[in-house]
């Protein structure tokens, strides 16, 4: 839900209440939805764990997971489900949070928020310069994945249940999606 008729700067997600609600600013505009259901924290938490033991394993980079704010430029105040930043990217990590644009988000639809995964968000992250974007839908679960090009994002692969996640960020990395599952 939007709060109209007043612009908001993206660095008021720093101000939040700390009610386990999640708080983003988009376009200037305030955006609050609920805390997350059950599937859809246990599948982020499975993804998460994969991604970052990937990622420390490899000596990549950083993964955080929510809540963690995401400053994309001054109307643009995000909180992705999941971050990584790379070494190179390392320059956007701020003691509040990130200040720039991460490599990759992922987004873990919900009903309160699928449209807005889909549609001002992947706009947003795209426009701010975030190379990799994967949604995981955990009714699947199934995640797609994109990767930010000169028309915007491309979707590379959408991965089913039964079958193995291989992103291209991450080359060797596999996560089975039956992994995931509850």
């Amino acid at each position: 839900m939007a709060a109209h008729g007043v612009r908001f700067l993206a660095s008021d997600i720093w101000d939040a209440p700390d009610n386990g609600k999640i708080y983003e600013v988009i376009d200037g505009e305030l955006y609050v939805s609920p805390s997350p259901a059950w599937r859809h924290q246990l599948q982020l938490n499975r993804l998460n764990k994969r991604v970052i033991n990937w990622v420390d394993d490899h000596h990549l980079g950083y993964v955080v997971p929510a809540p963690t704010g995401v400053v994309l430029d001054d109307e643009n105040g995000l909180e992705p489900d999941i971050i990584f930043i790379s070494h190179e990217r390392a320059h956007y990590i701020s003691e509040r949070g990130v200040e720039g644009p991460p490599d990759l988000v992922v987004e873990v639809l919900s009903p309160s928020t699928e449209a807005r995964d889909r549609g001002i968000k992947l706009r947003r992250y795209g426009a701010a310069g975030v190379t990799h974007y994967w949604i995981l839908d955990p009714e699947g679960p199934r995640i797609e994945e994109r990767v930010l090009g000169e028309r915007g994002y491309q979707l590379v692969c959408t991965v089913d249940p039964g079958e193995v996640f291989r992103p291209t960020l991450f080359p060797g990395l596999e996560i089975p999606l039956d992994e995931l599952a509850d």
